[in-house]
């Protein structure tokens, strides 16, 4: 069964490998190069202009060209994890996979460089003749002692970051860990005992590491395939051994391990015995990092040892040591920093923010990736997961702050803050986009109630709201189910303490609740009994009638259900008739969809709410929407669309969208919109202008809006499923802010933005 299993394993990865294309990277310009003008920039004659920018001043490097964000994966394939010295052109899969990380998560372009060079010097010496080409070097599996060789010469000739990754980032993120690991334990740095089995490239770095962040030398004990390190010993010892070599009768790892607080593993399989551990000290920490099996297995280790803290390098156990935690993001953060090296100081910092991280909240991407899995601070989640969007922001932020302190910053950031946030933007698609909304939702506290408060995505918003803004959630749900999958989510929050909670099976506010929905429904067919049985157990009523009595200032809703059926209610309970100005009151006007795509929003409407809208409806949405898209920062250019084109059909869909446009021409209007037309002509200004010369449209439109839901659901979903298009929304257009309905696709980042739509004023509404 298990051959069966690894053959097929075996062959997918090879089909991974070479299908669609061979390899895992292709190189893409990042200019136009459409015709003989964009030639004669991009080379010559116009190229010579950005050369001799250069020559005159090197560091313009970074703006002429893609150095500032180009690393070199460098190897020569001498010791390949879990493989060996399997030579550099074998070495090449790794390599790629590991460019293909850097660019994955941290957006850092990269090649792979395989050498065939086993002579350290000489590697050395093309290394650095690499220099003018990258902005980074990062060295990869390069056998010990001679990585140690490539890596000082490179450091000390070159003037840009040069990374061992085997050594440092394995000795980052097993710092985080032990960071964490201690914390749990309610152990001290320099009171622990270490014994560390192996003194290759990332053992000794390991250690190095620990005595940085407070480990005393005396009480490291390191062994390796002939034992103990001790003084006086000369088989098999380096330099770097040499320093960690005890004055001490012992010679076995059997010997030395009596009373240590952690034992770290970086050798190979079945090394410490379950005999071993019982020797060791109380909630021993183990980390068993020998890939891909590793020194000893957990559940050997819980056997003798139930308070162990464990961790290895497998991912198919908790607190997996994956260095991909440290990479990429230490890159970026001396990459934007200009740094000259990455010195211990960013090292320290790249530590501390893996570790805090861990500490915080799960993110619910994060929970999304690794569903299943518990993420809660402890001795089985010590250090986040690779897919945490934070690790970006987080990580690369507090690197920039230590180079920018430690002196080696060339290009220093003023603003840290927006630095963090523009790092934010470019993991979450929408957080650029949403800026302006959680600015204006942060002038005011406004309470926004959940209608489905049970749903673990609702929990996950609500902790997310209490960390990043001034609003105050309100859910409703049963307190014993909430507190429950708080707790399995691993949120801090609790019903009662963090947030209120409308109870629907045992709340004091039941009779006026049910008293106000009677009163507003009693006209429309609802008797007492039903309104009591209603505010039981429909919670999208509950929440309407929480906002029409002034107990919340919005509802959000939609999870799960019908998006018609949800707005019959809030409709019916929201819902006012005309101001006495003789204005339109509270009425459902239509849905609002933006859709974050590569090049930048698209904003698609009514996607749910008229089936078939008439003229006056359409020309609603085109209004609501271009009051609340200037609430996002974005000038409206608004097309109205339909299967007819400027009038070139007599069907229903281009009669309706010519009448709102007759509707809209009536009044003046401070944005600008035309109609009716096809979708390509809207999104493409020389096709229009061929089509139509006199169009009133500028540019392409960012705001479409459609004569019929199936046209504009249609779009919103094709550009979801087929662009990799971020939703935001729907926004419930018409309903002063007092309720949206979202879809039940929607995630737990996307019901964080729409609480910050609902957060925000009604007067940013107009």
């Amino acid at each position: 069964m298990n051959d069966t299993v690894n053959d097929s394993n075996r062959q997918a990865a090879l089909y991974y490998h070479e299908y669609p294309k061979p390899g895992k990277l292709e190189v893409r310009a990042t200019k136009p190069l459409a015709n003989g003008r964009d030639l004669s920039r991009a080379y010559s004659p116009g190229v010579a202009e950005a050369c001799l920018e250069i020559k005159a001043d090197a560091s313009t490097a970074s703006r002429y060209t893609s150095r500032g964000n180009l690393v070199a994966v460098v190897s020569n394939g001498s010791a390949v994890l879990g493989l060996g010295n399997i030579g550099a052109l074998a070495s090449k899969p790794v390599m790629e996979g590991k460019a293909v990380l850097f660019k994955k998560f941290a957006n850092i372009d990269c090649f792979d460089i395989e050498v065939d060079e086993t002579d350290p010097e000489k590697l050395a010496d093309i290394v650095c003749a690499l220099g003018p080409t990258f902005g980074a070097i990062n060295l990869e599996d390069i056998k010990a002692p001679d990585c140690f060789i490539v890596e000082k010469i490179c450091r000390e000739r070159m003037n840009i970051p040069v990374f061992h990754d085997d050594q440092h980032g394995t000795a980052i993120v097993v710092g985080a860990a032990a960071t964490n690991a201690l914390r749990v334990a309610g152990k001290k740095f320099e009171d622990i005992k270490v014994v560390s089995t192996g003194g290759g490239a990332a053992g000794i770095a390991c250690l190095n590491m620990l005595l940085k962040l407070g480990i005393k030398r005396e009480n490291v004990w390191l062994c390796d395939i002939d034992g103990l390190v001790y003084k006086g010993r000369e088989s098999e010892m380096t330099p770097q051994k040499a320093e960690f070599a005890q004055d001490s009768d012992l010679r076995t790892l059997d010997d030395v391990i009596d009373g240590a607080d952690l034992f770290l593993g970086l050798s190979g399989p079945g090394v410490l015995k379950p005999e071993m551990v019982s020797k060791m000290a109380e909630k021993p920490i183990i980390f068993a990092l020998a890939n891909p099996t590793p020194e000893i297995l957990p559940e050997l280790v819980r056997e003798v040892a139930p308070d162990a803290i464990i961790a290895t390098g497998r991912s198919d156990y908790p607190n997996q040591v994956n260095n991909v935690l440290c990479f990429p993001f230490i890159f970026r953060g001396a990459l934007d920093a200009g740094a000259t090296e990455i010195n211990d100081e960013m090292q320290l910092a790249c530590i501390e923010g893996i570790a805090a991280l861990a500490r915080a909240t799960t993110s619910a991407e994060a929970a999304a990736a690794y569903k299943g899995e518990q993420m809660t601070f402890g001795a089985d989640y010590l250090i986040p997961k690779p897919f945490d969007p934070r690790l970006m922001g987080v990580v690369a932020s507090a690197v920039v702050k230590a180079a920018m302190k430690s002196g080696v910053a060339k290009r220093p950031i003023e603003d840290l803050k927006a630095y963090k946030a523009n790092l934010d933007g470019s993991v979450f698609k929408s957080a650029l986009i949403m800026r302006p909304v959680f600015e204006a939702a942060a002038t005011a506290e406004r309470k926004i109630v959940f209608a489905e408060g049970e749903d673990e995505r609702v929990l996950r918003t609500a902790s997310a709201m209490l960390e990043e803004t001034t609003d105050k959630p309100i859910l409703i749900g049963r307190p014993e189910v909430i507190e429950m999958r708080c707790e399995r989510a691993g949120l801090s929050i609790r019903p009662g303490r963090d947030f209120d909670l409308v109870n629907p099976e045992n709340d004091p506010r039941y009779r006026d609740y049910w008293g106000t929905y009677h009163q507003l429904m009693a006209r429309k067919g609802v008797s007492p009994d039903l309104a009591k049985a209603i505010m039981r157990t429909n919670t999208t009523a509950i929440a309407a009638v929480a906002v029409a009595r002034g107990d919340a200032d919005s509802l959000i809703c939609g999870t799960f259900g019908q998006y018609l059926w949800h707005l019959n209610y809030v409709q019916n309970i929201l819902g006012t008739g005309p101001r006495e100005d003789g204005r339109a009151g509270l009425h459902p006007v239509g849905a609002l969809s933006m859709m974050i795509l590569e090049d930048g929003p698209l904003f698609i409407a009514d996607t749910h709410v008229h089936p078939e809208p008439t003229p006056a409806q359409i020309a609603e949405s085109v209004v609501g929407a271009a009051r609340h898209v200037r609430r996002f920062g974005v000038e409206p250019r608004i097309a109205i669309c339909s299967y007819s084109q400027f009038g070139n059909l007599d069907c229903d869909t281009g009669r309706r969208s010519r009448a709102a446009l007759e509707i809209l021409d009536s009044e003046p209007r401070d944005f600008i919109y035309e109609g009716e037309m096809h979708i390509d002509s809207a999104l493409d200004p020389e096709l229009r202008s061929r089509i139509f010369p006199d169009c009133r449209l500028e540019g392409a439109a960012n705001i479409l809006v459609f004569a019929n839901t199936d046209a504009a659901s249609g779009v919103r979903n094709v550009l979801k499923m087929k662009a990799n298009g971020l939703e935001v929304g729907p926004i419930l257009m018409g309903m002063g802010n007092r309720a949206h309905i979202v879809t039940p696709s929607i995630t737990a980042r996307g019901l964080l933005n729409m609480s910050a739509i609902a957060g925000t004023p009604v007067e940013y509404y107009g």
